[in-house]
């Protein structure tokens, strides 16, 4: 039962509602903080894993735009427009399957027309929203802050019909707000951007020294300072930089070239960021090989993890989005008994089309069943019905 109708069950009398434990939870913060470790903070987490890192950002864009993308059982047309449109211009369920992977939440505001009527569904961005909880500490409304301008909306009208739809991962902290993947890969995050920096640096300043200049006068004499500091300046002048790799030093007055070999820990950088890179992917539930990570052997072949994907991913978390969508919608769009009002057409699915084929050989190969048991079991419509003879 989503929040929105345990709400309206409360409002009705019909059921007593245990009085929540006022914490002091904020929708930034989902982690407690520590000597060692502040506490997550989700602005700059986004900035982080979404737009600086490749790894973070292509499992959360094939997670949201495969979601985005699956087709759709039929269903009532208003409805399928309404959850089929662009929500400021992006795909209303790309962007709600990007905010549950990153945030942990996501909010649906209910537009409506003059006849109470939902027009539009828009997607909130979620750490924008505070939660405005009655004296029992369940929400009665949401606060939404923008420009700092806050925006109260209430859950639902005096005629018990919802304004918003709170779709949410489960926190075992947290009685209000979702945890999010990104608060899982953060640290695989942290250390696979450093790993980055650190090569960058390297081909740009060379920040680990490829060998050190010796200087030998022979009689124990050393540099002076001035001399020193040009040398110095010479080299960064002259010698740093992808632009001058490979270039010939010339020595003069006792300095000598004296090459360093890369410790076991400079050499194991890379196999360290590649295990970073593999944690982000865990953490998201996307395939390493999808994302084409190096020395995956769980998989067999693509087809194999992409299956995976949409198995283990893919199809729960849209099936969380859609049954809260219909959940949210029911008093405008009630479902048929037994029929989802929001599914997945599965038999459209090209990655589990090979599952379907061996579901229906399968069944039709079992001749103790009926026809209608046969049709029930593939999810087909009874004979009688759509005019099918």
């Amino acid at each position: 039962m989503s929040i929105i109708q345990s709400l309206v069950t409360a409002f009705k009398g019909t059921e007593k509602r245990v009085p929540l434990a006022r914490g002091s939870a904020s929708p930034w913060h989902f982690a407690t903080g520590t000597a060692s470790r502040a506490p997550f903070e989700y602005n700059a987490a986004v900035r982080r894993a979404y737009l600086e890192n490749p790894v973070a950002q292509r499992a959360v864009r094939l997670v949201a735009e495969g979601i985005a993308g699956a087709p759709l059982l039929p269903a009532d047309p208003r409805l399928a427009c309404l959850v089929g449109d662009t929500s400021a211009g992006q795909s209303l369920l790309e962007t709600l399957a990007s905010h549950l992977l990153l945030h942990g939440n996501a909010f649906v505001q209910v537009l409506k027309d003059a006849r109470g009527f939902p027009v539009e569904l828009f997607a909130l961005r979620p750490e924008r929203m505070s939660v405005v909880a009655g004296p029992d500490g369940w929400p009665t409304a949401w606060t939404y802050t923008v420009g700092g301008r806050p925006v109260t909306i209430a859950l639902e009208d005096e005629d018990a019909s919802p304004n918003l739809i709170h779709i949410r991962h489960f926190h075992p902290a947290d009685d209000h707000h979702g945890a999010g993947c990104l608060v899982a890969a953060e640290q695989a995050v942290a250390i696979h951007n450093a790993a980055a920096d650190w090569n960058r640096q390297i081909l740009e300043n060379s920040a680990r020294p490829s060998g050190a200049l010796v200087y030998d006068s022979g009689d124990g004499a050393t540099l002076t300072g001035e001399q020193f500091d040009r040398l110095r300046d010479e080299l960064g002048r002259t010698f740093a930089g992808a632009a001058n790799a490979g270039r010939p030093l010339l020595l003069e007055g006792g300095l000598k070239w004296q090459a360093m070999a890369m410790t076991p820990a400079d050499m194991d950088f890379a196999t360290l960021k590649s295990a970073a890179a593999r944690d982000i992917a865990l953490a998201f539930g996307v395939p390493p090989m999808l994302l084409g990570l190096p020395g995956d052997a769980t998989y067999a072949n693509y087809r194999e993890a992409n299956r995976a994907l949409w198995r283990l991913t893919l199809l729960p978390l849209a099936t969380k989005l859609l049954d809260a969508l219909a959940e949210g919608l029911a008093p405008w769009f009630p479902a048929e008994p037994g029929k989802p009002l929001l599914a997945i057409d599965l038999d459209r699915v090209p990655a589990l089309a090979e599952d379907r084929e061996r579901l229906w050989a399968q069944v039709t190969a079992a001749n103790f069943l009926n026809d209608a048991e046969k049709r029930a079991i593939l999810g087909l419509p009874a004979k009688d019905e759509g005019n099918i003879s």
